[in-house]
């Protein structure tokens, strides 16, 4: 019997019912995991250059924009590796340092979204209170608190994952080190273990779904009696893609961990877990942007700006060359 103190590293699986697809899957997977980079980063560049979008609205989108990119780069990075290797290896330690990343990120994009839902509500019920609420020092002590609260959420959880032994066998059935294939691994009681993972993610999404439904439902509620037509319109597109980044995410997620984790290594989990680490974060810029105006206006801004200076220092080389 071995324990963790003796394994050195683990063997990923990855997703070997779809062995045959595996090289069509890995040029997928990279595209998006390039797309999903760059258009969080893009997000997270315009906000930072544009004054216009320099809001609490926009504040907390680049939040979730680099939760994102950090997210999806703490999985798929490996999993593009099983696709095109016949054994993915990981070490012990970046094992265990994957699935506490892994929780926390995605711990910490739950409570955004949950913070930007009350920002929304703030915004559309109570406007003439909501610049006085939603001040740059709130919104910092907001996003702090987010991060933070996640943070010493998942030690604990995965702390105890990092105190479990381990018997003989040190192959990981998924592609990255989710919590329930590492139980299945140890030969030492998880039942605690399990019970308080499936505790944390029943507080963790119910609790913040719960929370942003109350929210939306203020706020549908409010729209609804806007007099203008014109006016609804408005307030539901600042709203709409928010609200399908939420249906999307938490529905991935309910199926995944709010559950007994015995079966969360199967088919249709391994699937949605490939969809909530490279697909999301790849569709989340095109959602939030895409039906954003104030994007698109910013963008053409940005734009208009570059070629204006590129037009400067053109003419500028003109008349140094006269």
């Amino acid at each position: 019997m071995m324990n963790s103190s003796t394994i050195t590293e683990f063997i990923l699986v990855g997703i070997p019912f779809l062995y045959d697809l595996h090289r069509v899957f890995f040029f997928i997977g990279l595209f998006m995991y390039i797309v999903a980079i760059l258009g969080n980063g893009f997000i997270l560049v315009i906000v930072a250059i544009e004054p216009r979008l320099q809001t609490p609205m926009y504040f907390f989108l680049s939040n979730l924009a680099f939760l994102e990119i950090c997210y999806t780069t703490t999985v798929v990075p490996k999993l593009l590796q099983t696709l095109i290797e016949t054994r993915t290896t990981i070490c012990f330690h970046c094992c265990m340092a994957q699935n506490f990343f892994h929780f926390t990120f995605g711990g910490t994009e739950l409570l955004i979204l949950t913070v930007m839902s009350f920002d929304r509500y703030l915004a559309i019920c109570k406007p003439l209170q909501y610049p006085m609420i939603m001040t740059k020092n709130v919104c910092m002590q907001l996003s702090l608190a987010t991060w933070y609260s996640s943070f010493i959420a998942m030690f604990f959880q995965c702390f105890l994952v990092w105190r479990m032994s381990f018997c003989a066998s040190n192959i990981v059935d998924h592609f990255f080190c989710d919590a329930a294939p590492l139980f299945s691994l140890a030969c030492n009681d998880t039942r605690l273990s399990e019970l308080l993972g499936l505790l944390s993610a029943v507080v963790m999404v119910i609790l913040t779904l719960i929370f942003t439904i109350v929210s939306y439902i203020y706020i549908i509620s409010t729209i609804m009696r806007i007099p203008s037509a014109v006016g609804r319109k408005k307030a539901f597109s600042t709203c709409t893609s928010h609200m399908i980044v939420v249906s999307i995410l938490y529905g991935a997620l309910m199926v995944m961990y709010v559950r007994p984790t015995l079966h969360s290594s199967s088919r249709l989990t391994r699937v949605l877990a490939v969809l909530n680490t490279s697909l999301i974060p790849m569709l989340n810029p095109f959602i939030y942007t895409i039906r954003n105006a104030e994007v698109k206006i910013a963008v053409r801004g940005a734009i208009n700006k570059k070629r204006q200076l590129l037009n400067e220092e053109f003419f500028k080389c003109i008349q140094k060359g006269r």
